[in-house]
């Protein structure tokens, strides 16, 4: 890959994706390992050779490249890893199911106001 004409992200999704054929000779292939977004950032600059007057203003520049390119997914604990590694989750509908339960919590309350009432009666 040649660092310097590819853009951040690219070198920054290269970089996951040969740190986890690093870990596959180690642990099961399967396993995905997300990276530490500040070692991955670091990486991409020692990579790239970027000139760097300001190491903070150059993890925001990065970060925030990452935090929107859809290859990449945050994870955890500020790891990330790439999108392709995670089955996507799937959106049900929630408009017709919230509507069911609160018919469901309706109508149980429902029951138990009549049970209670039934039972107010039959002792008074």
């Amino acid at each position: 890959m040649d660092y310097l004409k590819s853009t951040d992200v690219e070198v920054a999704a290269y970089i996951l994706a040969e740190h986890n054929a690093d870990v596959a000779n180690v642990v099961d292939s399967s396993a995905y390992e997300p990276m530490y977004y500040k070692d991955l950032i670091l990486e991409v600059i020692k990579r790239k050779k970027k000139p760097v007057q300001s190491l903070p203003e150059a993890i925001s520049e990065i970060y925030t490249q990452i935090n929107m390119d859809s290859r990449f997914t945050y994870r955890n604990d500020g790891k990330w890893g790439l999108t392709e590694w995670y089955p996507v989750e799937k959106k049900s509908s929630r408009g017709s199911r919230s509507i069911s339960r609160e018919a469901a919590a309706s109508e149980k309350k429902k029951a138990s106001d009549t049970h209670k009432f039934e039972s107010i009666q039959e002792n008074g």
